[in-house]
């Protein structure tokens, strides 16, 4: 079939999909609740709430502090998406807060508070905060100083007293409060690309075994650069999940249990799934080309191929699929073309490209298979 003519089938799937129901605002809005990122924050959110009015409440009712908003102002900068980051800012914290209490006493006692000296004191602190190793939470040496020089009672020894008790409520909080553990986002990532793989696998075999189109080729073009923007989103939360397991409290418990499994690689899973993505670029940038070569395709191979890769996208959306079958299938059709009495006639280089594309496929499915954990079955 021509490139620029529009096949018939295709003109039937769009007008089809336009008259899907769409979802309803509220099976929306319900979805994007469920959704792990969402659960997440809304959790951060929460603990923040805790961990601020369990320090005001300490701060008011256990040291009888007349001006409490260091405790629960501490408590809120301390408490961060993982355990890591809560304790290692929570030093920055204690250190830019009492370098910033440091300097206002400096300013107290040499000079007056006025304008030029409130400037002083902030140029001294924004300054600070560019040192590397307090650069996170650097901007609480100016912002502790604002408060101090601002306060008609100081009270340096109650101020740092507070300062403790908010960055250790921060905390604790963070890590009694169901700590984060980010492997169920890394697994979603994970099934959710392998399973565009699969579709577009699906919808090519589909198209290839009529006629297609380089509209259709570009459209899986498309697709592949969406599924390594996605990869690239999953590799931040696989980062981001190897964080949250550092001084996690709950990773220690789930290795008490009766049941011990191995970690998933999903740095290993991820390059593979990478390798999967360019091999299916390549696959369709080789159809692609095809589109524009002048002869028939040989019906034999035709036929091979598009069963094997219909079968191949659907092994990579199920992850439950065996998929030692496909790689025998795709060998076998390899042996039957070769001994095709019209060998020297037939598209050789094309024929061999789409083979040993799906081949890579096969066998990078059969690998992230191995590791079912890091998939969402559900």
């Amino acid at each position: 079939m021509h490139p620029n003519q529009n096949s018939s089938r295709s003109s039937e799937a769009e007008l089809a999909s336009g008259e899907e129901e769409q979802p309803s605002i509220g099976a929306k809005i319900l979805h994007r609740l469920r959704q792990p990122e969402t659960t997440s924050d809304m959790l951060l959110a929460i603990k923040g709430v805790i961990a601020g009015t369990a320090a005001w409440a300490l701060s008011v009712f256990v040291l009888e502090s007349d001006v409490a908003f260091m405790a629960p102002w501490t408590a809120l900068l301390t408490v961060h998406a993982t355990v890591h980051r809560s304790l290692s800012r929570g030093v920055q914290t204690v250190v830019s807060s009492a370098v910033g209490m440091g300097l206002a006493f400096v300013i107290l006692q040499f000079f007056d508070v006025n304008i030029w000296s409130f400037a002083l004191a902030l140029l001294v602190g924004l300054v600070g905060a560019r040192l590397s190793w307090i650069r996170d939470e650097g901007v609480a040496i100016a912002t502790t100083a604002i408060f101090i020089l601002t306060s008609s009672e100081p009270m340096f020894a109650d101020r740092i007293l507070e300062l403790l008790v908010g960055v250790g409520v921060g905390i604790a909080v963070n890590m009694l409060i169901i700590p984060p553990l980010q492997n169920q986002q890394a697994s979603r990532y994970v099934d959710s690309i392998n399973r565009r793989i699969g579709a577009v696998l699906v919808e090519m075999a589909d198209e290839f075994s009529e006629s297609w189109t380089t509209d259709s080729a570009d459209e899986w073009l498309k697709d592949t650069e969406s599924m390594s923007k996605e990869l690239n989103s999953a590799w931040q939360t696989v980062r981001f999940a190897r964080e949250s397991e550092r001084k996690n409290p709950r990773k220690l418990l789930l290795r008490r249990g009766k049941k011990m499994h191995e970690d998933v690689s999903y740095e290993e899973i991820l390059t593979r799934v990478d390798e999967g993505i360019s091999h299916l670029r390549n696959l369709t940038r080789t159809l692609r080309e095809a589109a524009y070569t002048s002869g028939g395709w040989d019906e034999r191979f035709r036929t091979g191929w598009v069963s094997v890769a219909r079968d191949t996208g659907l092994a990579v959306a199920d992850p439950d699929e065996s998929v030692e079958p496909l790689y025998d299938r795709l060998r076998k059709l390899t042996s039957d073309m070769s001994e095709a009495e019209n060998l020297p006639n037939i598209e050789w280089p094309t024929y061999g490209a789409l083979i040993a594309s799906l081949r890579h496929i096969i066998i990078i499915v059969d690998d992230v298979a191995s590791a079912r954990e890091a998939r969402q079955t559900d």
